[in-house]
């Protein structure tokens, strides 16, 4: 079943504008279809079906699902070390699959992610669909700014904007005044990568003489970390580059998953590539939209990984209502507020690092680098609790020594934490072309 129409002026598929009953319908269909070809082809879901005696044609609501236990990334890497090296979970024969990217590996050995011909033509397409909804078009030159080695963004990217009939530049996410050239002399007009990258090119070129105010780049899509999601965030990286920034969201697992259109009012859902449940992070009972809950995910038609209900840590906020770009997807505001393995809890109020950020970045003195250590100077000696949090801030030159009590004293205020703030002067933290660390631990 392709999903694809002809695209008009404003929508890569009429997908995009299905009526809320239609999308319902779709998801239930495809869950009921999903379920009988994992039943079928993959021993991990067999078991599981099995062992609750549950089966597709169960499947009467979209509600049914919530039978059905979630899997996190602890069972998968379990079933991977029970069955090397693919594991129970692929429902796909392995000469079907062409491709395979890996996780990242820092917790433990890099978990393998596939995917069939036909998978891959179908993140090609919601790719493209992304970059036709911020109005990138076949006329524009596009520099994907994502890695390439291991990493799944630079491929995605490069195959969905490739798609839509962009010239395709592949940079990846290294040689930072290449880049910088790169997109001078070729007249780049879109771009994709981390925020950290973004802001560290940004720097970059106004330390070369050549503010990327200048290029031709309009539309920069970002991922991989929290980025357009936070206001501020947002507003630093399209002052220093003259252009709209995207927030965009996707996993090794799904890809992608919700993506902003150019009323950048939140990414947009990919309701017909997975069925998203949004639950309270304790009890794993629904929550409703506006209210923040825990991400879970199922595939409505991956072939060689497909997940059921999986678990993604992240928390986010749902909106259900129509898109003022008149898409009538669900909406992500404020892109992923945090991980639920990522929230610090100081003194019963908890807290995600985007909500510093925030802070953090509003302020105008500040470059906008900063670090968030847990050290004993925060921590209960006899607990273990936090008591607070220690903030390492970066500060453009010239600014005044008091400035360190003030911002603590607006991220009290605002936060309702005690905050430690150490000011540094510019260039003290460390950059990163990927994901930068924000949390540090130390013992």
């Amino acid at each position: 079943m392709t999903l694809v129409s002809p695209h008009s002026e404003r929508y890569w598929s009429e997908v995009e504008t299905w009526p809320r009953e239609r999308i319902r319908e779709h998801q239930l269909a495809r869950l009921r279809r999903q379920l009988e070809y994992v039943q079928a082809h993959s021993p991990f879901y067999r078991s599981r079906l099995a062992a609750l005696d549950f089966h597709p044609g169960d499947l009467r609501t979209l509600d049914d699902l919530r039978e059905l236990p979630m899997v996190s990334k602890a069972d998968y890497v379990a079933d991977l070390a029970a069955h090397p090296p693919w594991g129970s979970a692929l429902a796909a024969d392995h000469r079907d699959v062409r491709r395979v990217h890996f996780s990242s590996g820092t917790t433990g050995k890099p978990a393998p992610v596939c995917w069939s011909a036909a998978d891959l033509d179908r993140w090609a397409d919601l790719y493209a669909r992304t970059g036709y909804s911020q109005g990138v078009r076949d006329h524009d030159v596009y520099q994907c700014l994502f890695g390439y080695a291991w990493f799944v963004g630079g491929l995605g990217g490069t195959a969905g904007y490739q798609r839509l009939g962009a010239t395709v530049i592949p940079a990846g996410s290294s040689e930072t005044e290449r880049q910088i050239e790169t997109m001078f002399r070729y007249g780049t007009t879109a771009v994709s990568g981390t925020p950290s990258f973004m802001l560290h090119l940004a720097e970059t070129a106004e330390k070369l003489g050549t503010p990327l105010t200048g290029s031709a780049v309009r539309a920069i899509q970002v991922g991989g970390e929290p980025g357009a999601g936070v206001p501020a965030t947002r507003a630093h990286i399209e002052e220093r580059w003259g252009a709209k920034c995207y927030d965009g969201y996707g996993s090794l697992e799904f890809q992608p998953i919700a993506w902003e259109c150019e009323e950048q009012a939140g990414g947009h859902l990919m309701e017909d590539f997975a069925y998203a449940e949004v639950l309270d992070p304790e009890t794993h009972e629904p929550v409703p939209d506006g209210t923040a809950g825990a991400l879970v995910l199922t595939h409505l038609d991956k072939q060689a990984s497909p997940l059921v209900r999986w678990w993604t840590g992240d928390i986010v906020v749902r909106d259900s209502s129509r898109c003022a770009c008149g898409r009538t997807h669900a909406r992500l505001p404020g892109g992923v507020v945090g991980r639920a393995d990522d929230m610090l809890v100081v003194r019963g109020v908890n807290l995600f690092p985007s909500a510093v950020e925030q802070v953090i970045r509003r302020a105008e003195a500040t470059t906008g680098e900063y670090q968030i250590v847990l050290d004993r100077e925060v921590t209960d000696p006899a607990t273990g609790y936090l008591t607070g949090i220690k903030l390492r801030v970066e500060v453009a030159d010239g600014t005044a020594p008091d400035f360190a009590d003030r911002l603590a004293g607006e991220l009290r205020a605002e936060l309702t934490v005690r905050c430690l703030v150490e000011q540094l002067p510019r260039g003290t933290l460390p950059r990163s072309t990927h994901k930068t660390k924000r949390v540090v631990r130390v013992d």
